[in-house]
């Protein structure tokens, strides 16, 4: 799809220099102390690809360089696309963002909170409400992530084993509207597997496994022929490997060796997951975001109503709160200050409360691993971030690509 060089920058109002000296910033701060093993950068404008890079190489100190053709593990950029699946079955009537989950996952019907006790003998309570697709979207759903370590929810979730590989996407969503939620819907925001539930729903409602409709749907049309859940035998060696920070002792290593040795990503898994299961390129997300900011349509193909990404793009969260006022959970892919919730991804409320220069409405996510992405429909920006480390919170490599964005914008 880009068989072409990037366009002159300052045609969209770009400055080329700047633009430039972007991979040299990373290089040397990131890859050459040995911090992460590559950086790929793409920022976009109007449409015009107006910076592409790729520095660094598939292993820590690796020979073979990474490229356009470098598969990345997107992790939770994953969430977006799951959200579209979900806007466009609501477009189509099937769906509303105010029906119960229950009415689709009849198990979260009886769903409890949390009110003290161990997580071996936990004391419960009624929800104040019943939890919606609005609150899955959102993430107010109450339920949780085992790996926040947070409270006893999180603690059931792992002596649960939620998220076993042997189980389905539906297996997953039943078990999990089974246990206790960490607070009753609407009242807090919490980073947790409400996606996963969102993917689930997609599959019951539309009838397909999640993977066949995003190929049909979504990817298909978008051309986006890179992305998958499962990364096939003849692609298997463009998937360059992942590591991991030990924030204790310091250590980084590999979390999964990537190409032909990536149990994990060889075949289709058994859990589709729907919150963090794809791996990508860079041109791929890049097609999807263009979509997004094209207002639902690309090269002829229409995903949604512009009116539909508009309503996405819109801070979601009750009385217009940021996820930093709304929520106890320190972990978000994203800098929670000034920054709301719409539907798929986190959009700024207040620019100058995110203490960097930026638009209010810019809509964004990021993957565990370091990918990040943002959709600044002011600016018409697109820019895509990737590497592959675990944390994404280790260091504040995002903030840094979009001072250095932001920096080259001329006019």
């Amino acid at each position: 799809m880009f068989d072409h060089d990037p366009t002159d920058p300052h045609e969209v109002g770009l400055n080329a220099d700047r633009l430039a000296a972007m991979p040299a910033y990373f290089k040397t701060n990131y890859i050459d102390t040995g911090k992460v093993p590559c950086m790929g950068l793409l920022v976009s404008r109007g449409g015009q690809i107006a910076h592409e890079s790729y520095t660094g190489s598939t292993e820590m100190g690796g020979k073979e360089a990474i490229s356009a053709e470098t598969i990345f593990r997107i992790y939770s950029m994953t969430k977006p696309i799951t959200t579209l699946a979900i806007m466009m079955l609501l477009e189509e009537c099937k769906i509303r963002l105010d029906h119960p989950v229950s009415r689709y996952i009849p198990e979260y019907k009886n769903a409890m909170v949390w009110d003290g006790g161990t997580a071996a003998a936990p004391k419960l309570r009624k929800p104040d409400r019943e939890m919606t697709v609005l609150d899955l979207v959102t993430h107010t759903s109450g339920l949780t992530y085992g790996f926040l370590f947070q409270d006893e929810t999180d603690e059931i979730y792992r002596n649960s084993k939620v998220g076993h590989p042997k189980d389905t996407l539906q297996d997953m969503a039943r078990q999990i509207g089974q246990l206790p939620l960490a607070f009753s819907p609407g009242t807090e925001w919490r980073y947790s597997h409400s996606i996963d539930t969102l993917g689930a729903i997609v599959e019951i409602i539309s009838g397909q496994p999640l993977d066949e409709f995003f190929r049909e749907r979504i990817f298909g049309p978008l051309g986006m022929d890179d992305t998958d859940f499962w990364v096939p035998p003849e692609k298997i060696h463009r998937l360059m490997a992942c590591y991991q920070k030990d924030a204790k002792t310091g250590e980084t290593t590999l979390a999964d060796p990537g190409g032909a040795a990536s149990k994990l990503y060889s075949k289709r898994p058994n859990l589709l997951n729907a919150g963090g299961g794809l791996a990508s390129t860079m041109r791929d997300y890049h097609r999807f975001a263009l979509m997004l900011l094209r207002g639902g349509t690309l090269d002829g193909a229409r995903i949604i109503s512009p009116k539909t990404w508009e309503f996405m793009r819109q801070n979601h969260l009750p009385d217009n709160q940021t996820m930093r006022g709304m929520g106890r959970s320190a972990f978000t892919e994203v800098m929670a200050d000034g920054v709301g919730f719409g539907l798929g991804g986190s959009v700024v409320t207040d620019i100058v409360q995110t203490r960097q220069p930026g638009s209010d409405g810019t809509f964004s996510w990021g993957g565990l691993a370091s990918t990040f992405f943002w959709i600044d429909p002011e600016e018409e920006l697109i820019a895509i971030q990737a590497t592959q480390l675990m944390p994404s919170s280790t260091y504040p490599m995002r903030m840094q690509f979009q001072q250095l964005v932001y920096a080259a914008i001329d006019w």
